[in-house]
């Protein structure tokens, strides 16, 4: 079987991603950098982010080609392609794929060992399930949105890593992987409904545990791991950046006084009745001296408190630049493939894929020759 060049523990997975934006890509780009040969069918004049498709991370390490779904002849390349994978991934609203004649029981009547992949917001089934929404309405419903965030003031919007990557593209990439064992085992695919509500709520399982064992209260700002606590949480600095303090067991608490100069504050850990004392002079220790002053009083410490960095200062932070947690390909700075593997080890092989511009390399190792005339351009 011809495969694409490059190591991970994926190489020799074949994963067909029907093109949109959000989790879905995110999820064939954390397969794709695992070492599968993710081939993206995109749509005449391209189907991703508003950007140059130069510039989307989120298609490296994939292959693309153009496929018109709604030329006669169009889902056809689709299932011959189908034929030949092991996983797909599309993220459309239920029942569209099965409009344009390539849903999971067509493509499986081709490829019974098909694991099929399915990434929406609201699930396949439910109320909700026909209706348009983005990653702040499903956690909104999850009860995940009304935990954060000051008490005297909206719930923030996360940007979209907490719904749309962490509740959705990360739980559809394990159950397609669980989804595959067993296809190889058994020599049966499925479908893998994946919703970012489920995965949301699932996150959450620990604090409904807490929450049910009266550690946890519902409402926001009031406990120990969401601002509520002085000692877990961000402090402004004199120069208006921010510090982050996750100071939590007694002895980082106490470092973490003692190089404040605040330990006459140590009695103060489990009493609530001084917790706004408390933040109010951790927050004048902060606002006294600069982030970079503040950062070199707790490095190389256990108090637990770092810098908070924007997205262009991260990837030069000496940590992450010993550990190459960020990487550099054709110049362009991202994120490297995570996690690690000790044998094969996963690497950022080619740059984003352009819509297309794989097609003929793609018809011959996928032994699709049919794919060469179904370009819909």
């Amino acid at each position: 079987m011809a495969t694409t060049s490059g190591q991970g523990p994926l190489s020799g997975v074949r994963v067909l991603e029907l093109a949109g934006i959000g989790p879905g890509p995110f999820a064939a780009m954390l397969l794709a950098d695992l070492g599968a040969d993710v081939v993206r069918v995109d749509r005449p004049g391209g189907s991703g982010l508003a950007i140059d498709p130069a510039y989307d991370v989120t298609n490296r390490n994939k292959r693309s080609v153009i496929i018109d779904l709604k030329a006669p002849d169009g889902p056809a390349r689709v299932l011959d392609l189908a034929a030949h994978a092991d996983i797909l991934v599309e993220g459309y609203r239920p029942q569209v794929a099965e409009r344009l004649g390539i849903g999971p029981e067509t493509c499986h009547a081709r490829n019974p060992r098909l694991v099929y992949g399915r990434m929406t917001g609201w699930g396949q089934d439910g109320p909700l399930a026909p209706r348009a929404g983005h990653d702040i309405a499903y956690i909104a419903l999850t009860g995940t949105l009304g935990m954060i965030g000051a008490p005297d003031a909206p719930p923030p919007a996360p940007a979209n890593l907490l719904g749309d990557y962490a509740g959705g593209s990360l739980y559809l990439v394990v159950g397609v992987l669980a989804a595959l064992h067993h296809a190889r085992a058994t020599g049966t695919g499925q479908v893998v409904d994946a919703a970012i509500v489920d995965g949301t709520a699932h996150l959450s399982a620990m604090i409904h545990g807490m929450m049910a064992a009266g550690g946890w209260q519902d409402r926001r700002g009031a406990n120990l791991l969401d601002g509520g606590c002085p000692y877990y949480g961000t402090y402004e600095t004199a120069d208006g950046k921010y510090m982050v303090v996750g100071a939590l067991e007694p002895r980082f608490y106490e470092a973490f006084l003692e190089l404040l100069g605040l330990s006459r504050f140590a009695d103060a850990r489990k009493d609530w009745t001084r917790w706004s004392e408390l933040r109010e002079a951790v927050a004048a220790r902060f606002a006294s001296r600069t982030r970079e002053e503040w950062t070199a009083v707790f490095e190389g410490t256990d108090a637990c408190v770092a810098p908070v960095l924007s997205l262009s200062e991260a990837p030069h932070h000496p940590h992450l630049t010993a550990r190459g947690t960020f990487t550099e390909h054709d110049g362009l700075t991202q994120p490297a493939p995570a996690p690690r593997f000790s044998a094969t080890p996963a690497t950022v092989r080619t740059g984003p894929a352009l819509p297309g511009a794989d097609t003929a390399d793609v018809a011959r190792d996928w032994d699709v020759p049919d794919l060469l005339k179904g370009q819909g351009r």
